[in-house]
């Protein structure tokens, strides 16, 4: 039975010509709306915007973001502005070959240990699992756009009596390949991740693959079929599926700096943001305080966006493999050199040999070491890996080009972690309807606090909750840095980083681009207050 098969023939779903909205949502994003459409012409609208801005490619352009029913763009405000971008999908035509449908045909196992949920569900819908199965596996899919995790794609097309909602509480663990629904949607978790969807089988198809161009299987507009295999053939069938393209290149190995000793809690490689990769579902990632990171590579006469470590609450122990000069910039840490204290914000030279232990971070969460021409990084999609034992890092010196947009960042420096309390300035969300008055009241008067359980996908707060005027839930759309969201126990979460490309939790308000480092070098219980602002000040915010 083959994996998968492309044909051509069919026709993409050919949104029909409608009116759309843009709203700026913060400095460098804006969501375009087709409040006329329904859902699936919506979202065919959003797939062909989202193709013609990258096929036209303007200028400043970093990410496109198609959602259920909308169109997240990203773009560098120094560059263009969403009245730029909003004209060119104005003007956009059919792009040739679009017409052509791909067609594959996924092996699946119902039920058994994977598909947990799946007499559950055949019980509250009033058949039987064997039923249930035949349904599911019956309907065409449509994949309407990927988000959530690396490869994950949401389809359309789950017959409704089959529609169930998300757990209350979402499993810390689900592996990889497990088929689910999640309210209207059926998908299937590329990766072992945390998830709230239901499960129902599992398939033995390798979704998601950093080594291949492109590194999905899926793509939005594709369509899918399911095809039953018995638990006895699950690991006869074939795990990869053809792909359009060649496997990608390796880069020349450049000369290695550093040996991992010791990485402390979490340690990763960052620089700039990575764009072009939301469309597989994988969030551009780049250092939490990227003012830090930019300052320290100034220092050494980098690019801004250099690529250094970022080391959070404790950091990591490196021995030098070659002579070069680094800078630690960012919060405070307790820092050995071969035994005595480093400086701090200021270049020094290691040589070969040399040990630099970076322990216990003080006055905030994250520092950098920034070194001289910056550290080479693997530039295929996926979300960024922290250091191991062992690992090498090497010098970006003679490495290739990472190859995807960088933007412009000039953002002042703020001091306010030394007050006490973190002031973070806000644009106000296009999801306000949604909210009690009184939520938005709370949500700007109230003190809250960092939680321990911030990462760089969020930074999770505590306080009181800010009321919502229905449910929480929202068809899922593109997540810029900062948005901050909502969730049932009416928490707020500024995503970051790493967060999930596309959401499905209403949203509030976005960090302006200026203010985001504020809340990086976050601690646990820290105070955090916020100041709505108009996009004017955002933007000025940029400078200064």
């Amino acid at each position: 039975m083959a994996t998968s098969d492309f044909k051509d023939g069919g026709q993409r779903l050919a949104p029909r010509p409608s009116r759309f909205t843009i709203r700026d949502l913060v400095d460098g994003a804006a969501l375009v709306e087709y409040p006329d459409l329904p859902d699936e012409e919506a979202n065919a609208a959003a797939v062909a915007g989202a193709e013609a801005l990258e096929r036209k490619m303007p200028s400043g352009l970093l990410d496109t973001v198609p959602g259920a029913r909308t169109l997240l763009i990203e773009f560098d405000p120094f560059e263009t502005s969403s009245e730029r971008l909003s004209a060119i999908l104005s003007s956009r035509r059919p792009a040739r070959g679009a017409g052509l449908l791909r067609t594959l045909h996924v092996p699946v196992v119902y039920g058994g240990p994977a598909g947990v949920d799946l007499s559950g569900l055949a019980q509250a819908a009033g058949v039987s699992t064997e039923e249930f199965a035949r349904l599911h596996a019956t309907a065409c899919y449509r994949v309407a756009f990927l988000g959530f995790a690396p490869g994950f794609a949401y389809l359309t097309g789950l017959p409704p009596l089959l529609h169930a909602p998300r757990l209350e509480t979402p499993r810390t663990r689900v592996p990889a390949g497990a088929l689910a629904i999640g309210g209207p949607y059926t998908g299937i978790y590329p990766v072992e991740t945390p998830g709230g969807w239901r499960l129902i089988g599992r398939t033995p198809v390798r979704l998601f693959d950093p080594d291949a161009d492109p590194p999905t299987l899926f793509s939005p507009g594709d369509r899918v079929f399911f095809e039953p295999i018995r638990e006895e053939d699950f690991h006869r069938a074939p795990v990869s599926a053809p792909r359009l393209s060649a496997p990608r290149r390796e880069p020349p190995m450049s000369s290695p700096l550093f040996r991992v000793l010791s990485p402390g809690v979490f340690t990763s490689l960052q620089g700039s943001p990575r764009y072009g990769s939301s469309r597989y579902g994988v969030p551009p990632g780049g250092a939490m305080d990227f003012v830090a990171l930019a300052r320290g590579n100034a220092r050494l006469s980098n690019p801004p966006e250099a690529t250094g470590a970022e080391m959070t609450w404790v950091g990591a122990e490196l021995e030098a493999l070659a002579e070069t000069t680094v800078c630690l910039q960012g919060a405070a840490p307790d820092t050995q050199w071969n035994g005595r204290s480093a400086p701090i914000g200021k270049p020094f030279c290691l040589r070969s040999g040399d040990r630099l232990r970076v322990a216990r971070i003080s006055r905030g969460a994250r520092s950098y070491l920034c070194v001289e021409g910056g550290l080479a990084t693997d530039h295929r999609p996926r979300i960024s890996p922290r250091l191991a034992p062992g690992d090498v890092l090497r010098s970006a010196v003679g490495s290739a080009h990472p190859g995807f947009p960088v933007p412009r960042l000039s953002f002042p420096h703020r001091s306010d972690l030394e007050t006490g309390e973190i002031v973070v300035r806000v644009v106000l969300g296009a999801h306000r309807s949604l909210f009690r008055e009184e939520g938005i009241a709370t949500f700007r008067s109230s003190v809250f606090r960092v939680s321990s359980s911030s990462d760089r996908r969020g930074i999770r707060l505590q306080g009181p909750p800010v009321a919502l005027a229905g449910s929480p839930d929202i068809p899922p759309e593109g997540i810029p840095l900062g948005a901050i969201q909502i969730a049932r126990d009416g928490m707020p979460m500024v995503l970051g980083p790493d967060r999930p490309v596309t959401g499905g939790y209403v949203r509030i308000a976005t960090v302006i681009g200026a203010d985001f480092p504020l809340l990086a070098q976050a601690v646990p219980g820290d105070a955090v207050r916020f100041v709505d602002v108009d996009l004017a000040e955002a933007l000025r915010a940029r400078v200064g």
